[in-house]
């Protein structure tokens, strides 16, 4: 029985085990055959949506491996909003808004609000936290 699945990440880019394992566990369900729509990066998880991240040459680049994985696999990567802007992670439309240099949210992210995460935990079969 093939299950819908949302994630919600809370783990910084690095510094922690917890996005990596996400991560992981993302690709497990998919190559279980299950469907991930979203993956909702909140609190300190928004830093995965970090377009500058410059991981060293031989380690694992996670942001990278976020950005193959949504393409790959037509999963949502959302950071919200009002946690990302708190920690410097702002998209294009923020960076006008609040009158920003620049946006550094790295592609295949979107930023959405709380709303993001209330919804997919309506339609979802499966919800997990890391």
């Amino acid at each position: 029985m093939s299950l819908t699945y949302a994630i919600v990440v809370n783990g910084p880019v690095y510094g922690s085990q917890t996005s990596r394992s996400a991560y992981q566990f993302a690709q497990a369900l998919i190559e279980d055959g299950h469907k991930l729509q979203r993956v909702f990066f909140y609190q300190d998880g928004v830093l995965n949506g970090s377009a500058l991240t410059a991981p060293a040459s031989d380690e694992f680049d996670l942001v990278a491996a976020w950005q193959q994985l949504g393409r790959t696999h037509q999963v949502e990567l959302q950071t919200c909003v009002a946690a990302a802007l708190r920690r410097g992670i702002v998209g294009e439309q923020e960076a006008e808004q609040n009158q920003l240099g620049s946006a550094n949210l790295a592609d295949g992210f979107e930023q959405a609000g709380l709303g993001g995460l209330a919804e997919v935990m309506l339609t979802a079969d499966r919800v997990i936290q890391f």
